[in-house]
């Protein structure tokens, strides 16, 4: 019987001791979620490279097994102001501390230790995968006229494959999001500049890795590392409205601020107060001039590069 690529579902739940399934359910922990791959048997081999009297392949053996899933969510709000988003579990497990502040905000800023780890199940039409012990990174895309999105990648310790009933799936804590456009994100600012932007993107870009040595309980996967970078495409602009010229050229830091939503409880915002630009480039967008440009998100006080707020 054909397995059906759109019957998925995904849950997701933080661990309380590394590696150990917390038991993530339909009701509590789904995930409403797009743009699924998973690579669920991930393998790091040598090769036997043994010399015979003839040619041909030798068998590899496998030195570590782990599993691999990205997958998109959309970015909204909690659905109240202070309440926890749907989606804070898998930020906790892309090295960020969640602090929530009842009826008014629920903040994430990074961290650079006691990194969470949580469970994720995928079960594709009856297959369930199991990734225990995950952690990843995450990537930011507001785009004009596109759904505002977060992009996720997850690695996570193998675990045997087995059949299992799709769960009954709970996805009314999944906010509906608004459409990146001039009404709905009323604010995108960088180095106090208000310019006419079509799309801005911010990769955590955490270095993830699995590790699994001798006399280890079990492999683990860890956070080692992270460089925040970005990318901005805005309308060129004189240089009396704006000298992006010279603060590229002097490596002038200003601050980034995106603002997405106009309802308390469905609002998501991000900050950065360092941001530096890089490599700027002329683009034609319906004839007029746009200009792109490399962001670096870079530490002020430290574990402060970026924050990400629902409102």
């Amino acid at each position: 019987m054909a397995l059906l690529k759109r019957k998925g579902a995904l849950l997701a739940k933080i661990e309380s001791v590394y590696g150990t399934d917390p038991v993530p359910t339909g009701a509590a922990n789904a995930v409403l979620f797009s743009e699924f791959d998973i690579n669920p048997m991930e393998m790091k081999t040598v090769d036997r490279d043994n010399i015979r009297p003839f040619l041909g392949n030798n068998e590899q053996l496998p030195t570590g097994l782990f599993s691999k899933a990205d997958f998109t969510v959309e970015a909204a709000g909690g659905g109240a102001a202070g309440t926890v988003p749907a989606w804070g579990p898998l930020l906790r497990m892309c090295g960020f501390a969640e602090t929530n502040t009842p009826g008014v905000k629920t903040e994430y800023a990074p961290v650079s230790g006691g990194f969470e780890s949580g469970t994720i199940y995928f079960n594709l039409d009856g297959v369930l995968h199991k990734l225990t012990g995950s952690r990843g990174t995450v990537s930011l895309d507001f785009t004009r006229d596109g759904r505002p999105a977060m992009k996720f990648s997850m690695t996570g310790l193998f675990n045997t494959v087995a059949d299992a009933a799709a769960p009954i799936v709970t996805l009314t804590g999944w906010i509906k999001p608004l459409a990146v456009n001039r009404s709905n994100t009323p604010t995108l600012t960088l180095h106090g500049y208000a310019g006419r932007v079509h799309s801005l993107s911010a990769d955590i870009a955490n270095s993830v890795v699995f590790r699994e040595l001798v006399g280890a309980a079990m492999g683990e996967v860890l956070i080692t590392d992270r460089k925040p970078v970005g990318n901005i495409l805005m309308e060129a602009v004189t240089v009396a409205t704006k000298d992006w010229w010279t603060s590229i050229k002097n490596i002038t830091t200003g601050a980034l601020q995106l603002i997405h939503g106009t309802t308390a409880g469905n609002k998501f915002q991000i900050d950065a107060p360092n941001v530096q630009l890089l490599t700027p480039k002329y683009q034609d967008q319906d004839g007029i001039a746009m200009l792109s440009a490399a962001l670096v998100l870079s530490p002020s006080a430290g574990n402060d590069e970026i924050k990400i707020t629902a409102l």
